[in-house]
């Protein structure tokens, strides 16, 4: 798998329009910067990786929008040697955004494909993570407390068992709404049963299901 001067060149343009989109968290834009989102799509796409959309990937799912994982990373409020707990692991480039950052990144996929794929792809590039095939609607508890989770799908509500797994000070980042429309949600753990919530703009995922899907 190689990274190309012309595909280097590219996130730099994307980095800047980022910028122009309102993210200012550096340590994103340095993220997005260095990982290369072109290997984590299907070649096809390859000439519209570092263009600000989404693009499907298989098993009906897709590659979020670059700005949309820099908006999601950037409220995480990521900290070096952080527990992350990821919940749709998709292509595995929100993973390794967050593997870049310097976090300890737990993701679950509930496709075997994915699963499978993501952690190649990771591997290949050199970054480290926890990957677990499973339903993301269960979390990881034994592993947690984490010191912040995301949820890369459309949730109808904030599941009450995986917020249970934030510790104290860390934070939830979920899109929460209807199939056309969600509103980017972080859930504040600032007690031991209290939260604070706060909304983000508007967005749209693919929702979050319950169950795995063994295809392959």
């Amino acid at each position: 798998m190689t990274d190309s001067f012309e595909a280097k060149g590219k996130r730099k343009k994307l980095v800047a329009e980022l910028r122009q989109k309102g993210i200012v968290d550096e340590e994103v834009l340095r993220a997005i910067d260095t990982v290369p989102r072109h290997l984590f799509m299907d070649p096809a796409f390859l000439v519209h990786a570092y263009a600000d959309k989404a693009f499907p990937i298989s098993s009906g799912q897709t590659i979020s929008q670059p700005y949309t994982v820099a908006v999601q990373s950037s409220l995480l409020r990521v900290k070096k040697r952080d527990k992350i707990l990821e919940i749709g692991t998709g292509s595995g480039y929100q993973a390794a955004v967050l593997a870049e950052m310097g976090a300890k990144v737990y993701t679950i996929e509930r496709f075997r494909e994915l699963f499978l794929k993501a952690q190649s792809t990771l591997a290949s590039l050199g970054y480290t993570a926890d990957f677990f095939y499973g339903d993301g609607y269960e979390g990881k508890p034994q592993y947690g407390p984490f010191d912040g989770i995301i949820i890369t799908a459309a949730a109808p509500e904030v599941p009450t068992a995986i917020l249970q797994q934030l510790k104290t000070g860390g934070r939830l980042v979920v899109p929460i709404g209807t199939a056309s429309s969600q509103v980017m949600t972080v859930v504040e753990k600032t007690g031991p049963e209290s939260f604070e919530y706060s909304d983000h703009g508007n967005f749209i995922f693919v929702p979050m299901l319950k169950g795995i899907v063994n295809s392959k």
